[in-house]
């Protein structure tokens, strides 16, 4: 059964035209060109609610294939060098594991 990882970050305000355009400009080209788009089911902002919130959703197929993808991201120089430009903005993440309902569509 697949697992979906949803990442939230809560963005420092007045930041968000930057994580926006970092993501844009370098983070989307090196999860594309290093395969990790793959497992992507979509990048998010919130709108209403909290709001200075970037929300990205993940799918793996078990956790091990979770584990495996981190593992792979986390060792990916671009990657990092990315990351780096990025953490200034976020003041704060929370990741949630969740597994699919045994009834409804599946992204």
């Amino acid at each position: 059964m697949p697992i979906y990882e949803k990442r939230t970050y809560d963005i420092v305000v007045g930041q968000m035209p930057e994580v926006i355009r970092l993501y844009k400009e370098e983070g989307w080209p090196i999860l594309v060109a290093g395969g990790y788009a793959e497992h992507l089911v979509g990048y998010f902002t919130s709108d209403t609610g909290r709001l200075h919130q970037l929300v990205h959703m993940w799918r793996f197929d078990d956790d091990a294939d979770r584990r495996a993808f981190w593992s792979g991201l986390f060792a990916d120089d671009d990657f990092m060098k990315f990351a780096v430009q990025i953490r200034s903005c976020i003041s704060a993440q929370d990741v949630q594991l969740l597994n699919p309902a045994p009834w409804g569509p599946r992204p």
